[in-house]
């Protein structure tokens, strides 16, 4: 079975909190007109070659286009590219015009080398990037002059403005081969971007005002962020007011509704939760039992209790922000009496236990989940229940991901998806498509199910090349159809991401489609460097 490389973190030291005041006067949250938000993701790791930011959230770095912050779908708008680019007439050569004037963190001067560099390092084998195959449409990145870039494609990809999300390293930084995971940058970043780094631990990053940004300085002049890996920790500090906002799952964040002085929000997102089933697996590869248990799961209960009604149904990797790319007739019916007599009538009988078996293979098989996820940990067990309600065994295991990844190929796995939602291609094709199956495609999470159905490849494959809205629309559509009627997981909810912050004075930008990737880079904080003081 396939076997694919995947960065694991590590995990890091107690924290040493640092407390703010209370106050809403927007100066007030520290004494240098910062804020202090915690988050349970551990900081540094703020390398682009290695995946940081690839959907365009990072505060240090630039890259080529931003999200413009529509609601919906959002598009896309210029950050270093002068303006958003136009392809050639089969979208296989993307001419990019780059913004003049601009300098990285260390002083240096922003040029298409700058561009190539990153790029190419991504693309190199020596860097093992997270996110290489997410970039294997590209076959070069030119150098016209010092000003313009050329991208040329191995076909044409019609989602390629989600590629120029990614931040720009300067070429200095870039200019030994190594591995991403162990590069300087992972500590000390060298971008464009609004804020700079200017320290950090392993439970403190403290980020200041670029002064000389591009698109001008922003006014929240210091930002702290604080790693605090406990859910219940940070929860206990935001409401001493210690803190000025967090992430928090969404149970533990409906309990500051109607707090004094305190905001819970919930954004929408294209981050999916569901269980792979692999077909190695002689139970969970078996077509008959992937339907039962996609008929059996009560996604409903699920969006309701263990997301305190913060999040939607899910049936495929699609959400209905695509539009005319959705479906909506692609879903499942909670049937579990229909599970059940799909079940009998591929031999899977009922023994005297309750649990079902065919050919004296019980079933039975195992879901792990992350243990530092309580949302997966809460989703698995609900899942759980309703299989053992039609007569499959789901045991559960809590396992960190360096213990899990060994076992992905076998074991069913609560997995977490729509890292670059802001197209329907990036969003289904690496979560469907029967090319991860190959030796050395992707990562052990891409088809982590190893999935194959030649009407779900033919209809991912139209709508990733068609330059057409329309034809690329009828073809998401065609995939999702195809998918429901031969099953390969179960897609069970997509989160809305949950916040909790305290009232301020700041004018801030609307909530924006949030990636898999969430935390408080993202929630309200996603535009924090174009907030502006209430008059």
């Amino acid at each position: 079975m396939v076997r694919r490389a995947r960065v694991v973190a590590a995990a890091v030291g107690a924290l040493a909190l640092t407390s703010c005041s209370a106050p809403t006067d927007p100066a007030a949250a520290s004494p240098d007109g910062g804020i202090v938000l915690a988050d349970g993701h551990e900081l540094g790791g703020y390398n682009p070659v290695a995946g940081f930011g690839s959907a365009g959230e990072a505060k240090m770095y630039d890259g080529l286009l931003r999200l413009d912050g529509a609601p919906g779908l959002p598009g896309f708008e210029p950050a270093l590219a002068a303006e958003v680019p136009t392809p050639n007439a089969d979208a296989t050569v993307w001419t990019v015009p780059l913004r003049e004037g601009v300098t990285f963190s260390d002083g240096s001067t922003f040029e298409a080398a700058d561009v190539v560099a990153t790029y190419e390092a991504i693309e190199d084998p020596a860097s093992a990037s997270e996110v290489r195959s997410s970039f294997d449409m590209i076959t070069s990145v030119v150098e016209l002059d010092p000003h313009t870039v050329e991208f040329r494609l191995a076909h044409p990809y019609a989602a390629f403005e989600t590629k120029l999300l990614i931040g720009i390293a300067a070429s200095e930084a870039l200019a030994e081969p190594g591995l991403a995971a162990e590069s300087e940058l992972n500590t000390a970043p060298v971008g464009t971007g609004p804020y700079k780094l200017v320290d950090l631990t392993p439970d403190r990053a403290v980020f200041e005002a670029n002064e000389d940004y591009w698109d001008g300085a922003p006014e929240v002049k210091k930002l702290t962020l604080l790693y605090v890996p406990d859910d219940n920790t940070r929860a206990q500090r935001m409401a001493s007011g210690e803190i000025d906002g967090t992430t928090l799952p969404p149970v533990l964040a409906r309990t500051f509704d109607n707090r004094e002085a305190m905001t819970v929000s919930a954004n929408t997102s294209a981050d999916w939760r569901g269980v792979s089933m692999p077909t190695d697996n002689p139970v969970s590869g078996d077509p008959a039992v992937r339907m039962a248990l996609n008929l059996a799961a009560n996604r409903a209960s699920m969006v309701d209790n263990v997301l305190a009604g913060y999040g939607r149904e899910a049936a495929t990797p699609m959400p209905d922000a695509y539009g005319d790319a959705y479906e909506p007739e692609a879903v499942f019916a909670y049937d579990p009496a229909e599970a059940e007599r799909l079940l009998s009538e591929a031999g899977w009988i009922d023994g005297s236990d309750g649990i079902r078996s065919r050919d004296g293979i019980r079933a039975e098989f195992t879901v792990m989940y992350n243990s530092a996820d309580t949302v997966r940990r809460d989703l698995a067990q609900a899942f759980a229940s309703d299989a053992l309600a039609v007569g499959i065994e789901v045991n559960l295991e809590a396992l960190s991901w360096d213990r899990i990844d060994p076992r992905i190929s076998y074991d069913s796995t609560l997995m977490g998806g729509g890292s670059e939602p802001y197209d329907p291609d990036p969003q289904a094709y690496n979560a469907l498509h029967s090319v991860f199956l190959e030796p050395g495609v992707g990562s052990i999470y891409d088809n982590a199910s190893d999935y194959s159905n030649p009407a779900v490849d033919s209809a991912l494959e139209t709508g990733r090349r068609s330059l057409d809205p329309a034809q690329r629309s009828a073809a998401y559509r065609d995939m999702q159809r195809a998918y429901v009627a031969d099953p390969g997981s179960i897609f069970l909810v997509f989160l809305d991401h949950t916040y909790v912050s305290k009232t301020s004075d700041w004018t801030m930008s609307g909530p924006i489609l949030e990636p898999h990737s969430h935390g408080v880079t993202w929630g309200p904080w996603w535009s924090l460097q174009t907030w502006t003081p209430q008059s």
